[in-house]
């Protein structure tokens, strides 16, 4: 592979700030975004979704690129200023899951298939009851629906209610099994004979 084609995988840094720079992206405050505020934009890419292996060190070198989804991630996620950081986030995971169910011909799929025990909900979203309660009672009042059913003498929450929680109360939860999908496709991806990060080399 050369290395343009290289260039359209992984980025190194200083090509990312020039790109950054030709598209008018900015920090918050409206400045240029230097190599730190770059550092430390990675820095939060990196614990926020680890799993997605967005950095890659190249082999026989301590040079870092960035692969090519993660350079988005910053633009879409990360430098954006029009909404918040997790809606951002969300938006930026189901737009890239569309993306690989087209490229791997795949019907789109439910990430919410099953009826919950409410008394399970407090560790599915990790919150304690308090917060669990409060939340489908807001569900009950937004909606003017009941999504509460009995099964064998258990309370249950229906799968709609469980999507409605995660996409209005718990978006956290819902960010989590978007990222968890969507790395799914890309093991697909990557099965397919497609590059990610299998070309330098996995950390």
């Amino acid at each position: 592979m050369n290395a343009n084609n290289l260039d359209g995988i992984f980025l190194s840094y200083t090509k990312i700030l020039t790109r950054l720079k030709l598209l008018n992206i900015s920090t918050k405050n409206g400045n240029e975004i230097t190599h730190k505020d770059l550092r430390k934009a990675i820095s939060v890419m990196n614990k926020k979704h680890p799993n997605c292996r967005w950095q890659s060190q190249k082999l026989k070198s301590k040079r870092y690129y960035i692969l090519i989804e993660g350079f988005y991630w910053l633009i879409y996620v990360y430098f954006q200023k029009e909404k918040k950081q997790i809606d951002a986030d969300i938006n930026f995971f189901e737009i890239r899951i569309k993306q690989y169910e087209k490229a791997l011909h795949l019907n789109p799929k439910s990430l919410f298939e099953k009826d919950i025990k409410k008394s399970e909900l407090n560790n599915y979203f990790d919150r304690g009851n308090t917060t669990i309660k409060k939340a489908i009672i807001k569900m009950n009042k937004a909606t003017e629906k009941n999504f509460s059913k009995i099964i064998d003498g258990e309370k249950f929450i229906s799968k709609e209610g469980v999507e409605w929680l995660c996409k209005n109360c718990f978006k956290k939860k819902y960010l989590e099994l978007l990222e968890q999908y969507k790395m799914e496709l890309t093991e697909l991806y990557i099965a397919k004979g497609y590059i990610y990060d299998n070309f330098f080399g996995r950390n």
